[in-house]
């Protein structure tokens, strides 16, 4: 097959994108695959196989929106135009989809549209209506029809993302990965961490690693939370790292004793797989997570909003011998494997691409 893939950030170094680099190369590799064509919102370091090519519209060039709406049919049209597509899959860009939709209809190549996120958008309504499959991590992070949807899993690539032999720092790090943003909820870890210094002795800490968007709302919100952890009781006690690249993330991972993820139900956060995938505990909110978890469902799952809960389930996280986090992280890794494998992922996402082209003839070669 020749795939078109949409992408709205292909950059190896990127800290929250990074990933899909990975994601292209899986499908790359795929002996069914004969060549990917990305176009991508934002080029960045490029390192694919030799069957990937990638188009940019030029955000990167800082083009305005009306010249990459341009760029983008020109581009879209001379890769149809020298290509044989058969199929397409467009990666988190419901506006790629809604803008290629129509053209794809008349084409008869089918669109399969990957949304993970609760924001129910006109965009993602069109995106639906317009493509052949919608596809997403788990049931809750898609937030409109499923008559359309099939679950494929987060796509973690558990060959980066592993465990460690021994690499917890001393004292404990708590970790936090993820945006500064209101629906990450560091307010509520902010507030654990003040209950739990009542309920824990000795010394332990609290990193919170993530970027601050552009918009006003999240600049607000990242000054609240830095102006709260710089005075009593949480001075000394929080930390906010810079971010990092997301081929990095491991290693930050594997020094903590447990991850915390505060992301509503109705999202697929990958980071808290990441974590899971490096041998760590990952205490959720998301009840998406529930499955993965398994049998440590009620002791990692804390009510959302609820940071008494939270703060429970941290102690008892931090209460746990070392020896007995690692079993755990064990058993959670396997977990993620299962389900939210990069392999696993790129293998369903492929054969279902096969399967919408192969009425074009084409599917098998």
């Amino acid at each position: 097959m020749n795939l078109l893939l949409f992408n709205l950030k292909t950059d190896a170094d990127a800290d929250t994108q990074g990933f899909t680099t990975r994601w292209i190369a899986a499908i790359a590799r795929d002996p069914r695959v004969n060549q990917v064509l990305v176009l991508t919102m934002y080029a960045g370091r490029i390192d694919v196989p030799e069957n990937v090519r990638v188009f940019s519209v030029g955000r990167e060039e800082g083009y305005s929106e009306f010249r990459r709406l341009f760029r983008f049919y020109r581009l879209l049209f001379r890769i149809l135009r020298e290509n044989r597509i058969d199929a397409c899959f467009s990666h988190m860009t419901p506006i790629f989809s809604v803008l290629a939709g129509p053209v794809f209809r008349i084409a008869g190549i089918p669109l399969v549209t990957w949304f993970a996120h609760p924001s129910l958008t006109w965009k993602l309504r069109v995106a639906h209506r317009l493509s052949t499959r919608m596809v997403t991590s788990v049931p809750t992070a898609y937030p409109y029809r499923h008559d359309k949807l099939t679950v494929i899993g987060q796509g973690i690539d558990a060959k980066l993302f592993s465990p460690a032999a021994d690499g917890e720092t001393v004292p404990p790090m708590i970790l936090c990965v993820g945006r500064l943003s209101p629906i990450k909820g560091h307010a509520v870890l902010l507030n654990a961490a003040e209950d739990l210094r009542q309920r824990v002795d000795g010394q332990w800490r609290v990193v919170i690693l993530g970027n601050i968007p552009e918009a006003r709302e999240h600049q607000e919100y990242a000054a609240d939370i830095v102006e709260r952890i710089g005075r009593p009781p949480l001075l000394g006690l929080v930390d906010i790292a810079d971010p990092i690249p997301n081929h990095s993330l491991p290693e930050l991972y594997r020094r903590c004793a447990v991850h915390v993820n505060l992301t509503p139900s109705g999202s697929g956060d990958k980071v808290a797989l990441e974590a899971m995938a490096c041998g760590r505990p990952s205490v959720v909110c998301n009840e998406g997570f529930r499955e993965t978890l398994g049998i440590y469902a009620e002791r990692l799952l804390f009510e959302q909003g609820n940071p008494t809960d939270l703060a429970e389930k941290l102690e008892w996280c931090l209460s746990l011998p070392r020896e007995q986090r690692q079993e755990i992280g064990a058993y959670l890794r396997e977990r993620v494997i299962e389900l939210h494998g990069l392999d696993r992922l790129a293998n369903q996402l492929v054969q279902l691409l096969r399967e919408l082209a192969e009425p074009r003839g084409e599917g098998g070669k």
